[in-house]
């Protein structure tokens, strides 16, 4: 089963491709993506990589935490998986009073 990877710390420079290819050393990746802003379209510094087997996943964290990457030191760790959010509230509703 694959294992997401938190990866904090990214370079504004780095491409998906890029991580992709920086993590395949470690084994295969399932995928790899930077979060981008919405509004402006840029990083937001940090990125989720899938690696495709736990022994994997943990081999790459051993080779990338706290290195260099694109002349940024990376945190890696085990994502925690994401929590149930309220719905948001707040903001303008057209016909409620």
């Amino acid at each position: 089963m694959a294992t997401k990877l938190y990866v904090g710390g990214v370079s504004y420079n780095t491409t998906d491709e890029g991580l992709r290819d920086a993590f395949a050393q470690a084994g295969n990746v399932v995928s790899a993506k930077i979060i981008l802003d919405r509004v402006s379209g840029r990083s937001r510094g940090f990125a989720f990589v899938e690696m495709a087997t736990e022994e994997e996943a943990q081999a790459a964290i051993e080779m990338w935490n706290e290195k260099e990457l694109d002349g940024r030191k990376i945190t890696v760790n085990e994502a925690r998986p994401m929590k149930e959010r309220a719905p948001r509230s707040g903001g303008f509703h057209r016909g409620r009073e």
